[in-house]
């Protein structure tokens, strides 16, 4: 049984996949070999920073990413980028199936 945590957690993590931009960040990021700086993210998506960042927001309070910084930049990197990966092949499979 699930516990109330439990499940506000993965709303959470439901709640950020469910948007596109975010879902593009995300698959951007575990595409990536390395760490990218939230300015190429936005550059990538050709987003403002504050856009860019409102969505990074999200995809971290989710868990989804790390977001440190290195000087004055920040950067971002996946967490749990096989189980994230597996998710959306699921959800991809899940939907066809409808």
């Amino acid at each position: 049984m699930s516990t109330n945590d439990d499940l506000k957690a993965a709303s959470n993590v439901f709640g950020a996949l469910g948007n596109p931009v975010r879902l593009r960040i995300l698959l951007m990021l575990m595409d990536s070999t390395k760490p990218l700086h939230i300015t190429a993210v936005a550059s990538n998506l050709k987003m403002d920073y504050g856009g860019v960042y409102r969505h990074v927001e999200v995809l971290r309070d989710a868990g989804l990413i790390q977001v440190y910084e290195v000087g004055r930049s920040r950067v971002l990197s996946p967490l749990n980028s096989e189980l994230i990966r597996d998710l959306i092949t699921k959800v991809k499979s899940f939907s066809k199936k409808r």
